[in-house]
């Protein structure tokens, strides 16, 4: 499998946040479980969902996934009305929930999303702690990333 198809769990690649990591500068990762349907579990394993838009809530003791969009199957069951962008349950352990209401409340960090993926047949969300990045410092990353482009170039070709 290619690096874009494995991550570190072991499991493929559903959906990625790569917006994410242009807006925010990620300092903590946790691994999150989310409470799905059926039809979101099939449309999941048919690629079709996308976290480009989604954000993490924490309400009362529980962290919400918000905006996330799983496109129904076109063969989903007839009984059901599939609502694409509707609101996730994720699971995690109470320590790390605690940990995170902590942050988020005292200090101001932001619960952003990351990857979609699956791990021994669950589908998983890789969250991340973030603080948010300002003009100037996204202006300072896509000058450093230029330099380093250009860097290598200069040394391929001398």
């Amino acid at each position: 499998m290619s690096k874009k198809q494995k991550n570190q769990g072991g499991g493929s690649t559903i959906a990625l946040n790569k917006k994410a990591r242009h807006d925010y500068f990620i300092e903590d990762r946790l691994e999150a479980g989310l409470v799905l349907e059926g039809w979101e579990v099939k449309s999941m394993r048919a690629g079709r969902a996308q976290l480009s838009e989604s954000y993490v809530l924490i309400k009362r003791g529980e962290a919400w996934l918000f905006g996330a969009h799983i496109s129904p199957l076109s063969t989903a069951s007839t009984h059901i009305n599939p609502d694409p962008s509707r609101t996730r349950k994720l699971l995690l352990h109470g320590a790390e929930l605690s940990k995170l209401i902590g942050l988020v409340e005292r200090r101001g960090y932001t619960v952003v999303p990351l990857a979609l993926y699956w791990k021994r047949g669950r589908a998983k969300l890789e969250i991340g702690l973030a603080k948010g990045k300002k003009a100037h410092d996204k202006r300072a990353v896509e000058k450093e990333r230029d330099w380093q482009r250009e860097k290598a170039r200069v040394l391929k070709s001398g």
